[in-house]
């Protein structure tokens, strides 16, 4: 058979780990969100999952914030919310009417218009964390509170910071991860620090911010220059992500074959542009452009339900979705660009990618999942 050489995915249906919601607000108390196969017509996705993790944007305007939202830090009517910015901890939206709850296939929110305002749509993207409990490991000197998932190698952690070089946090990932954002809760003007894999050759060396369009920077006090390992994730003592006595929440995603990938490939300026392998059908994509000033771009398969992809958020901004001509192409084993702009497809230029999928290419049977 044509699948014997390939190795298969451990995740059959991706929708158990992440999904993606669409929704219309109505601005009332007690809004239902399903996580659950009334968001799927495919027959390989569209499974129940309590979400653990919520990035939510209305898509209509840029007046909104990005809100992230967590189980660590809570839910209820005091729920926390972070944005992609330099805020602290609710200081975008407030704290109270957000999510009021999380069920095992869903969400309720309240009245908060960041979330749910009148007839306007919206979308969330979830990750479901929670398979083991906080614990405290060896290795760890850093204080912390978390939920892991080690199938879909998640992770959510709430710790404290001690200003010193060399810290270090327990992620109990079992493999290294290969993405990771953090982000100072109780102080302000401090961006999401942001680590990737494939960002350079020594990627432990490089930053990038989630919330601005910076070019990598090459800065010894965000990772200590230390690669991460299959235990711990190291710190230095940038203000950022490690000052004393400071709280900060950490959000790292490994790799898993035919679920997730976090990757680089160098653009060729042409519409028939760069093939990217990932093992399985995108779901959710973000490109950056490590070499230059560009924007974050997030694309997805539920607001484009066909190629080329053209709809997309740019997380470093407020702004609701625009359509562009940085066209992407999802594959059932990868993506492959289609336009030339710099954004996402300059000749030379340098880019980071993180995916999520909708189905793996190849099942853990070996049966090749057909593409749509």
């Amino acid at each position: 058979r044509s699948t014997d050489n390939m190795a298969y995915t451990t995740i059959d249906d991706p929708s158990k780990y992440f999904q993606i919601a669409l929704y219309t607000g109505n601005g009332n108390d007690d809004k239902s969100i399903p996580f659950s196969s009334a968001n799927y017509t495919d027959e390989y996705v569209g499974q129940d999952i309590q979400g653990d993790f919520f990035w939510v944007k209305r898509r209509d305007s840029g007046t909104d914030h990005w809100e992230i939202m967590d189980t660590v830090r809570g839910i209820g009517s005091t729920t926390y919310s972070l944005g992609f910015s330099t805020g602290v901890d609710g200081t975008e939206s407030g704290t109270s009417n957000i999510i009021k709850s999380v069920q095992s296939n869903g969400m309720t929110l309240g009245t908060n218009p960041q979330v749910n305002r009148a007839d306007e749509p919206y979308a969330a993207y979830i990750w479901k964390a929670g398979t083991t409990a906080s614990a405290t490991e060896s290795g760890s000197n850093l204080a912390y509170s978390r939920s892991i998932n080690t199938t879909s190698k998640f992770m959510i952690s709430a710790y404290t910071g001690t200003g010193s070089g060399g810290d270090t946090l327990a992620h109990g990932l079992g493999s290294a991860p290969k993405f990771w954002a953090c982000k100072n809760r109780g102080a302000s003007g401090w961006s999401w620090y942001v680590y990737h894999g494939a960002n350079t050759s020594q990627p432990e060396t490089e930053n990038l911010y989630f919330n601005n369009n910076d070019a990598t920077l090459d800065d010894a006090t965000r990772w200590d220059d230390t690669a991460p390992t299959g235990t711990e994730i190291a710190f230095g003592t940038n203000g950022g992500v490690n000052a004393d006595g400071n709280t900060y929440m950490c959000y790292a995603w490994g790799e898993v074959q035919g679920f997730s990938k976090f990757g680089v490939y160098t653009g060729n300026g042409s519409a028939d542009g760069p093939y990217v392998y990932t093992g399985f059908r995108p779901s959710m994509l973000i490109i950056k452009r490590t070499d230059s000033t560009k924007d974050w771009y997030l694309y997805d398969d539920k607001r484009d339900t066909y190629n080329p992809q053209t709809t997309y958020f740019r997380t470093n901004s407020n702004d609701g979705e625009g359509t562009t001509d940085n066209y992407v192409d999802y594959l059932s084993n990868g993506f492959k660009l289609r336009g030339t702009s710099s954004v996402t497809n300059a000749d030379g230029g340098t880019y980071v990618y993180m995916a999520w999928a909708t189905h793996p290419f190849v099942t853990s049977t070996g049966v090749p999942c057909p593409a749509r």
